[in-house]
């Protein structure tokens, strides 16, 4: 049995996740803020895993990228 992942593992996880979708799509960091409407740094520091994102926060990076939640994990 594996041990459990930590809180910061799954974020760093769910973060290199969200960078490759967004790549798969043609996306810069930019135009993917721009989509969420969020600031820049607020989509850097989740792509690069420091950002506590919520549920509804999820939901909102999936339906942007048109796949669904479990597609982060």
């Amino acid at each position: 049995m594996d041990p459990p992942e930590t809180p910061a593992e799954v974020l760093r996880d769910v973060g290199r996740r969200v960078a490759e979708l967004r790549a798969a799509q043609g996306w810069t960091q930019e135009k993917m803020a721009e989509a969420l409407d969020v600031n820049l740094p607020y989509l850097q520091r989740i792509e690069g895993g420091r950002e506590n994102l919520t549920v509804r926060s999820l939901a909102r990076l999936a339906h942007v990228l048109g796949v669904r939640v479990g597609a982060f994990f």
